[in-house]
């Protein structure tokens, strides 16, 4: 009875951290970090309480669920909204976040085989998470957007570009090797002689470095594709990386248990599968109950593109004949749709052979396009 009863107190306490979490993260105005004193008010703070909280108190708060819930939940539902949305310094403040927390992802991996049987390092070593990632995307020390614009931007995106891309064909040419079956065979065989807690390293690591590099590379460039390709990989991740938490204290002596995590990690991070772009849209963007936040963001991007390739007669016309092929009573036919497309297709081009600039003369090789969701991800 008394061990159900700490149970709940913990579970309550963890909640309870979470909520003051997300409450000051939508009530506080940000920032943008530039206050020192805040941020010397905030680690005296920290301190003081890791330390000198009674462990009868901290055993409740500085646990494992807490640190979870506010250094990967939270954050993992806030990267999800960041890249739903068309905003683009959200997307570089969480990647910043995600690449940080990638780091503390692989301090996990050494620093609880260091504590494992001291409690009271546990409560100091979870309290130290707990407040680090906080600081990260607290609004009143914005960490990640301080690290990003005096770290990440000035000195580590220069340095980790090249790295990157020399990464990026030792990766693609490793892939072309084990392709090979023979060669897949061998390097499975000599993981899988591993001791567990190596293979759980060689898992973490697996996800965390090249990605931190390539995160490192995207976010000194100005360009928000690959900020959010890497954005959505650290929100898919930071799922696989709980379950993985969650399921290794049973699973973690099965064979193949870390093999799956790592095949799946590779899935998810490599450009020619594109799972994580898959994973988060049929899934995260579901449970996180973002759908039409998404679909927003993608017509706000198509329309950025549009306007970006036709000129603004040519935009305006394609503008015209999509609002009225969106506009009226909605209609699941796909027969009716096709239909509704050509109709939209044929009128375009009707205003394009009669538009006095000179673009409604047909190009060489010009085709009709597919019907429509064809080529949608």
């Amino acid at each position: 009875m008394g061990q159900a009863n700490n149970i709940w107190i913990e579970v309550s306490c963890s909640f309870a951290v979470l909520a003051v979490v997300a409450l000051s993260y939508k009530f506080l105005n940000p920032n943008g970090g530039r206050v020192w004193k805040i941020h010397a008010i905030y680690f005296a703070s920290a301190i003081c309480t890791v330390v000198f909280l009674p462990q009868s108190i901290a055993s409740y708060i500085f646990t494992d669920l807490t640190v979870t819930l506010v250094g990967a939940v939270y954050p993992i539902y806030r990267a999800t909204k960041a890249v739903c949305t068309p905003f683009e310094d959200d997307d570089k403040e969480w990647l910043q976040f995600w690449m940080l927390g990638g780091v503390l992802f692989m301090a996990t991996t050494w620093v609880d085989d260091l504590i494992e049987e001291d409690s009271r390092a546990y409560d100091i070593w979870f309290g130290i998470l707990l407040f680090s990632f906080f600081w990260l995307y607290f609004p009143l020390t914005c960490g990640a957007m301080l690290v990003y614009e005096h770290i990440t931007q000035p000195f580590l995106g220069p340095c980790f570009q090249p790295v990157q891309r020399r990464m990026s064909d030792y990766i693609l040419y490793i892939y072309q090797t084990l392709a090979n079956a023979t060669h897949l065979y061998f390097l499975w065989f000599f993981f899988m002689l591993l001791p567990a807690g190596s293979k759980r390293t060689v898992a973490i690591a697996t996800g965390t470095v090249y990605p931190f590099i390539s995160s490192v590379a995207a976010a000194a460039t100005d360009e928000m594709e690959d900020d959010t390709y890497w954005l959505t990989y650290w929100s898919v991740y930071g799922c696989l990386f709980l379950i993985m938490d969650l399921l290794e204290t049973w699973l973690g002596q099965v064979p193949g248990f870390y093999s799956i995590v790592i095949c799946s990690t590779i899935y998810l991070m490599l450009p020619m599968f594109r799972g994580a772009e898959k994973v988060f849209r049929r899934v995260l963007v579901p449970l996180a109950g973002l759908q039409e936040l998404m679909i927003l963001r993608d017509s706000i991007l198509i329309k950025k593109q549009m306007m970006k390739d036709l000129d603004p007669e040519r935009s305006k016309v394609i503008s015209k004949s999509i609002a009225k092929f969106f506009d009226g009573e909605a209609n699941t036919d796909p027969a009716a749709l096709q239909k509704e497309l050509k109709q939209s297709w044929s009128a375009l081009n009707i205003s394009r052979s009669v538009t006095p600039s000179g673009f409604g003369k047909k190009s060489t090789g010009y085709k009709e396009p597919t019907p429509l969701g064809h080529n949608l991800v």
